[in-house]
């Protein structure tokens, strides 16, 4: 009974022991932002045609594309940065003339380094044949080392909170036990969403592109112990 009862005690006494460390701890999250102006842009954009004839069409769709994809090098852009995402070749069917047609659709994403250069080559792109801007994303090519500062950042951000809740508590905030990422973004920035350029003077010479500015934001959950 005796022993039994020791290994009672002994039970209660390390359970006690681990909710009191237990419960020295703050756990925090930090946040992180870094703002910068965007040095490149990825750029999506399409060339469609329709047509009674599927080899005819196939054939003009395919040289439109090959001239849009020369055009594009011709600009400066390397061919690493110029990638294919989407190909079709559909039978449609007009149900006003109860006729069937075809239509060829090919995209292009293209990840344009010199945002100077945007202009000029999209007038290009519309005399070659491209039919829409399916979008346009802004980036950095220092996107790695904003990425680097705001986790710094909210390292930071996270040890002053902590600090405030030991403070009010007449306590202090020990080493770091565990830091964990909740994940990166960036919000969204301006952008060109799906327009038929044929509609646009592309070749006006008017600036048509508003970089603004970008954000990194990243938020770290760092836990604390409490003294």
């Amino acid at each position: 009974m005796k022993k039994i009862i020791s290994v009672l005690l002994v039970l209660l006494s390390l359970q006690a022991m681990a909710q009191e460390k237990l419960h020295s701890i703050v756990n925090v999250t930090g946040e992180g932002i870094v703002r910068v102006v965007p040095d490149q842009a990825t750029i999506s954009l399409s060339v469609e045609n329709t047509g009674d004839d599927l080899i005819a069409l196939k054939s003009l769709n395919d040289r439109t594309v090959d001239e849009v994809l020369k055009h594009i090098k011709q600009n400066g852009v390397e061919a690493k940065d110029i990638q294919t995402q989407y190909v079709s070749l559909n039978k449609q069917y007009d149900y006003n003339t109860k006729t069937y047609n075809y239509q060829a659709r090919q995209t292009i994403t293209v990840l344009l380094r010199d945002l100077k250069k945007y202009d000029p080559l999209i007038s290009g792109l519309v005399q070659k044949g491209i039919n829409n801007i399916d979008g346009l994303t802004f980036g950095s090519s220092k996107a790695e080392e904003l990425k680097s500062q705001a986790r710094k950042k909210a390292i930071a951000n996270a040890k002053m909170k902590a600090e405030e809740y030991a403070s009010v508590l007449n306590q202090k905030i020990g080493k770091a036990v565990q830091i964990s990422e909740q994940g990166e973004y960036t919000p969204p920035t301006p952008l060109y969403r799906s327009k038929n350029v044929m509609m646009s003077d592309a070749g006006s010479g008017e600036e048509t592109l508003a970089v603004g500015e970008m954000e990194m934001k990243v938020k770290i959950q760092v836990v604390f112990e409490l003294h």
